[in-house]
């Protein structure tokens, strides 16, 4: 009964406890514009993607997308040889980004206060289409580098008052569970309800103050106006680094001017872009009256009927080159079950190209030579094919549902991964690979084989007595 007492009267300090802590500070006035609260931490995830974008497209970038990613050997071999469809993919990767960034800022928008802000996706639309900048919202370079580092701050500390108050969560569950465990009694137990007592006090202060300084208390009308000048702008960008205009190169140089820039002219409602460094004859044709500039670039994203993308094979493919190459760098590891497992993977169209090409092919494996062969043979494949297997993967992972919210960590782009891969060439590259890991695996085999008989009869001649028992 006493103990009970005891606890009634320590969850009554704690509650005047908590009560001292906000009634002591000055109570901030209401404001008239709703925060956007627990919200802060998609809108963070949205300011993330916005500026990781508006990376992407910066001068280096841009050249790296010109002399790498659309020159891999893998890309030339399986995807296309076309520059042009190329830089068609990359341009509508990142508009189809940027496309589903603007869905959810409309969405927010809608919150909004500002009657223009509310406008947002129809001014979008406009602006998208038509060129149309009612409000210039499109920024310098200067001042749009301003801005993402604005957001990257934003970011940064709404991603930290996550972490503290899970912290905080953690703390009052403890503190719940101390008030109602009954292994500990007297001293021991209060002394350990008034330390996370204390905890619990000091990181309400700290998620307070994180608060402030984080989106959480930003109001819509804030948070969506910088969404919002940064989308316009990253459009902006977009539409310029691919020459989305008439009157510009037809071709995509190998070093861009340091002055490319967009900024608003004069005129309110209209805005231009200048100094554009590149463009491509077929996205110019891919952007014409009768489509908006998404709808073309989301019909470009649809993989053709001959690629791995539309038969849904290309997740599937990488992790069994993937598989592969793990066996062929050591194909004296792989054991029978192993080599049933891979078999397992492969789709009817492999296996029976794969029957074709092993028919009539001797049990035996034991040429050096051959082996060797194979192996370099081997290894030329991997070299273009592997690449684009290995960013099918870390491109599906950064897309996943837990990843979403995340900042991507690489600058994989779709056109770099099997997705637009032809599907019956990556099939038949396929097939060579299991054919000569075939014949590499048997060959090891049978070294090995060797090499244990040979060693048990070296044995046996120096043991001849106990052979012979």
């Amino acid at each position: 009964m006493a103990l009970e007492t005891w606890l009634i009267k320590v969850k009554t300090a704690i509650s005047h406890s908590f009560d001292s802590v906000i009634t002591s500070n000055p109570i901030p006035k209401p404001s008239k514009r709703a925060s956007v609260g627990v919200l802060a931490f998609e809108i963070a995830g949205l300011m993330s993607k916005v500026f990781h974008l508006w990376q992407s497209l910066s001068d280096k970038n841009i050249i790296r997308v010109r002399n790498d990613s659309i020159s891999l050997e893998g890309v030339r071999k399986i995807v296309s040889n076309d520059e042009s469809f190329l830089l068609g993919l990359a341009c509508a990767e990142m508009a189809e980004n940027l496309r589903l960034i603007a869905k959810s800022v409309s969405r927010l928008s809608k919150r909004c206060e500002d009657s223009g802000l509310r406008r947002f996706e129809r001014l979008f639309d406009d602006f998208t289409n038509l060129g149309n900048d009612a409000n210039c919202w499109v920024l310098s370079w200067k001042d749009m580098e301003t801005k993402t580092k604005k957001m990257d701050r934003y970011v940064t500390v709404t991603a930290t008052l996550y972490k503290e108050m899970e912290e905080l969560s953690a703390l009052e569950n403890g503190l719940r569970k101390a008030l109602q465990c009954g292994e500990l009694e007297g001293t021991s137990k209060e002394q350990k309800v008034l330390d996370l007592q204390q905890k619990i006090l000091w990181q309400r202060q700290e998620v307070k103050y994180l608060k402030e300084r984080s989106l959480w208390n930003r109001s819509f009308d804030t948070v969506v106006l910088i969404l919002a000048k940064s989308i316009f702008t990253v459009l902006a960008r977009i539409k310029l680094v691919f020459g989305i205009a008439h009157g510009y190169p037809t071709s995509l140089p190998r070093s861009l001017s340091a002055s490319a820039t967009v900024h608003p002219t004069e005129n309110p409602t209209t805005c231009n872009i200048v100094s554009g460094p590149l463009k491509s004859s077929k996205l110019e044709g891919n952007k014409d009256s009768s489509n908006g500039f998404f709808e073309s670039n989301s019909k470009l994203l649809k993989p053709p009927p001959t690629t791995l993308g539309a038969a849904a094979l290309a997740l599937h493919y990488a992790n069994l080159i993937i598989v592969m190459e793990k066996m062929i760098k050591s194909p004296q590891l792989v054991g029978v079950d192993a080599r049933d497992d891979l078999y397992s993977m492969l789709p009817n169209s492999i296996r029976s190209s794969l029957r074709a090409r092993l028919k009539g092919v001797g049990f035996s494996a034991s040429d050096p030579v051959l082996a060797g062969e194979w192996r370099d043979a081997l290894g030329r494949i991997l070299a273009w094919l592997s690449p684009l297997a290995h960013n099918m993967i870390k491109w599906q992972s950064e897309r996943s549902f837990e990843q979403q919210n995340l900042l991507p960590k690489t600058n994989v782009l779709l056109l770099q991964t099997l997705s637009f891969a032809n599907k019956e060439k990556t099939e038949a590259a396929i097939t060579e690979l299991l054919v000569g890991l075939n014949y590499i695996w048997r060959f090891e085999r049978e070294m090995t084989a060797k090499a244990f008989f040979e060693c048990a009869n070296f044995n046996g001649f120096l043991n001849p007595h106990q052979s012979s028992t």
